[in-house]
């Protein structure tokens, strides 16, 4: 009888409502200002640090001005410049002890524990290396959007690795087992602007076949990219300002409206935390994602 009258009244709630109630989206957990146009930010749940890579003026200037900032898992600043010298870092990824991060032309190497540049991978042709990624062998892919390239380091050799049109402007990479999730910009007609938004598109790193992560539908400029589950992605757009769940069949949920300028995101799984650079605003956010 008890249970009766609790549904009816649970029935009468929605009702009244109009709806169900929606379930909480992500909420805000830390905020961190003064960076200079940041790019990427990745966790190293090892050391508890956040790596953030600062452009410091135009993407694809050769000023000497970019850097990397070392900031702790509860947002506060560790060493604002703690790698310099760079020109304009973008996507970064860890492997085995080191640092590799994107820089217009060339892969940077830094070992994590000087916090010393060991070497300068060039890549010659490349206009704008922009993500990195590291598989379990210690395979190192970084997407050039502008020339619709994947190069990897392997074997100390640094050189283009996956071409195809059918790459859409290659952005975000997120490597899961045997295969290479992109997150793409779109068809490039000038600049930066699109004839077509870009989607999620898949290698196979066995192969490098390319093809659609799903149905192909356009979703967004997208930039920074996580896995947030087996069959699930975050996804930002930087154009928008938006950050999407993909899933596996190419369908996007938008779980957050931002500002322009949301780039290439860091995600703490044992905590649900995705970070978000804010790159116009100069900012890191931290969200926790229910």
């Amino acid at each position: 009888m008890r249970t009766s009258r609790l549904s009816h009244a649970i029935a009468l709630t929605l009702i009244v409502s109009g709806s169900p109630v929606a379930a909480a989206g992500p909420s805000k957990v830390w905020e961190l200002a003064g960076f200079q146009a940041p790019e990427s930010a990745l966790p190293d749940p090892e050391r508890g640090v956040i790596y953030v890579s600062n452009i410091a003026g135009q993407p694809a200037e050769k000023d000497g001005n970019g850097f990397i900032s070392k900031v702790s898992v509860d947002g506060t600043m560790m060493q604002e410049r703690w790698v310099t010298g760079l020109d304009a870092p973008k996507g970064m990824a860890q492997s085995r002890g080191r640092l590799f991060v994107s820089d217009i032309d060339r892969l940077v190497e830094i070992d994590i524990a000087s916090a010393k540049v060991v070497a300068r991978h060039e890549a010659p042709g490349a206009k704008f290396l922009n993500d990195v990624a590291a598989d379990g062998q210690g395979r190192i892919y970084v997407s050039d959007m502008f020339t619709n390239t994947i190069w990897r380091l392997a074997d100390g050799r640094f050189e283009p690795w996956a071409q195809s049109d059918a790459l859409k402007g290659p952005n975000g990479l997120f490597v899961q087992e045997d295969r290479l999730i992109v997150a793409a910009w779109g068809v490039i007609k000038e600049g930066f602007t699109t004839t077509k938004p870009g989607n999620l598109v898949m290698v196979s790193i066995t192969e490098k076949t390319v093809r659609d992560q799903g149905d192909g539908t356009p979703v967004g400029n997208l930039d920074g990219i996580e896995a947030s589950g087996p069959n699930s992605y975050l996804v930002t757009d930087w154009i928008a300002g938006t950050l999407y769940r993909i899933d596996a069949s190419g369908q996007a949920e938008q779980l957050l409206d931002l500002n322009p300028g949301s780039a290439d995101i860091g995600y703490m799984p044992t905590q649900n935390l995705v970070l978000i650079p804010m790159m116009m605003d100069g900012v890191v956010a931290a969200y926790r994602i229910e």
